[in-house]
């Protein structure tokens, strides 16, 4: 089994809103750096979204800013990704991941989910 797991993809009409979340299995999250990726077939692995260990610091890559929101609780051992204004562009598989170390701004992360399937259209 994986050690991260996401839920909550699916069909959505262009303008609406999706909230995923990731549980993790087998670790505890407090002090891991988190984050949300997306791919596409043909493209390279993206990063949308990123926190830290206590969830103070967040980044987003320009195209999401403003509609998507990464939060987490590390009681449940989980994290969120809340998303708003959806558009046809953010189409994608999105993986959930987790990291030790510094920085959350990057594509080394130790631990990834399987995906889920996200797909906006009308």
């Amino acid at each position: 089994q994986l050690p991260l797991v996401e839920s909550g993809g699916g069909l959505v009409q262009p303008g609406g809103s999706l909230r995923l979340s990731c549980a993790a299995s087998g670790f505890t999250l407090d002090y891991y750096g988190i984050a949300w990726f997306r791919q596409v077939p043909g493209k390279e692995r993206e990063i949308v979204a990123a926190c830290n260990w206590s969830g103070s610091i967040t980044n987003y890559v320009n195209s999401v800013k403003g509609r998507f929101t990464i939060s987490r609780d590390n009681a449940k051992n989980s994290v969120y990704l809340q998303m708003n204004s959806l558009k046809p562009e953010d189409t994608a598989v999105y993986y959930c991941a987790a990291r030790t170390g510094v920085g959350i701004w990057t594509s080394r992360y130790d631990y990834w989910g399987q995906g889920t399937q996200v797909t906006v259209s009308s």
